[in-house]
């Protein structure tokens, strides 16, 4: 081997040390600061390190927005039809090639739909993810979805990324009610007058959880089921209304 090319190969592995000690610490910051919102601009937020680009199939980039980008602004133009959000909805689950999962439910918001995949063998919660509400792009959701699903998680973050957030293994030690304990005090903190709803949808790892305004679903939040750590949904915008929901 050359000189000049060891220096080359020498040069590009440091560099990739570098990246690898940078992605560790802003993961391990945003840990340490809690519940973040995601979407703004910044290293996540669009036309940062994570934004805009991507494709729009299961593990892959997440759509238009890019990886983190793009959660947080309406889309133009004709909004899609229950029919067409129900069918893509449809078509993206089974792109996972499990016939164990369903579209478990869809909710409007002026941002875009949000979709809950469910596992019809054990009725429990798999993934998150959301439809553009124009341009119909479809992608995992970010946050919890991503960060602390311990069984779907990877289909979002592959590899290195996800081996930085460490995701837990084996049964929540917190309960249903617990999370819904913990969700109301983080409310009573941070949003007062806003309400948990009567359930907590659990998912590995985590629980989701309707928030609620004058009795009203107002947006949403999830609880860590090893922590109890909360994370507000703060990409949703506000809510419209509830399109679909398997029975």
């Amino acid at each position: 081997m050359s000189s000049n090319t060891r220096r080359i190969t020498a040069i590009v592995a440091a560099l990739l040390v570098g990246v690898l000690l940078v992605g560790g610490l802003v993961a391990t910051t945003v840990l340490a600061q809690g519940p973040v919102p995601w979407g703004g601009g910044g290293m996540m937020g669009p036309g940062g390190m994570m934004g805009p680009g991507g494709t729009t199939g299961p593990g892959g980039m997440m759509g238009s927005g890019g990886m983190m980008g793009g959660w947080g602004a309406p889309g133009t133009g004709t909004p899609l039809t229950p029919e067409q959000v129900a069918e893509r909805a449809r078509q993206y689950v089974a792109a996972y090639g499990n016939p164990d999962l369903e579209v478990a439910e869809i909710m409007e918001f002026d941002n875009h739909f949000y979709i809950q995949a469910r596992e019809q063998s054990t009725g429990r919660f798999a993934f998150e993810f959301l439809i553009d509400r124009t341009g119909g792009a479809t992608h995992p959701e970010p946050g919890p979805n991503m960060m602390w699903n311990s069984k779907y998680g990877h289909m979002g973050w592959r590899g290195m990324m996800g081996r930085w957030w460490n995701r837990q293994s084996g049964p929540e030690t917190v309960t249903a009610e617990e999370a819904l304990a913990q969700a109301q005090q983080w409310l009573d903190a941070n949003r007062p007058g806003t309400t948990v709803g009567d359930e907590a949808d659990a998912f590995y790892g985590y629980y989701t959880i309707h928030t609620l305004k004058d009795g009203q679903i107002a947006g949403m939040l999830s609880v860590n089921g090893y922590t109890g750590q909360v994370w507000y949904h703060s990409w949703h915008g506000a809510f419209i209304g509830m399109e679909h929901e398997e029975e």
